[in-house]
């Protein structure tokens, strides 16, 4: 996971199997909330298979919210903000 002071993170999943890419983004996700305040970057690839089972799996049902941006359907953006 790389991250900086803004508590902007990214993960990238190229090369993982699902099973164990739902485990990372689940914990990545419990990690930064603990912050409050966070934007996540999932780097998915071409994957449907892999974003639907993010969204299934993962976000259904949060608080965060979460789009595939149109500038990179490779990525799922999760972001949170605690008012």
């Amino acid at each position: 996971m790389k991250t900086n002071k803004d508590k902007i993170h990214s993960i990238d999943l190229h090369g993982i199997r699902h099973k164990q890419a739902l485990e990372l983004v689940h914990k990545t996700i419990k990690d930064c909330a603990v912050h409050n305040n966070f934007s996540l970057t999932i780097i998915t690839g071409n994957s449907t298979v892999l974003q639907d089972r993010i969204f299934k799996e993962c976000l259904e049902g949060t608080e965060f919210t979460y789009f595939i941006p149109s500038w990179n359907m490779g990525q799922i953006i999760v972001e949170y903000v605690l008012l």
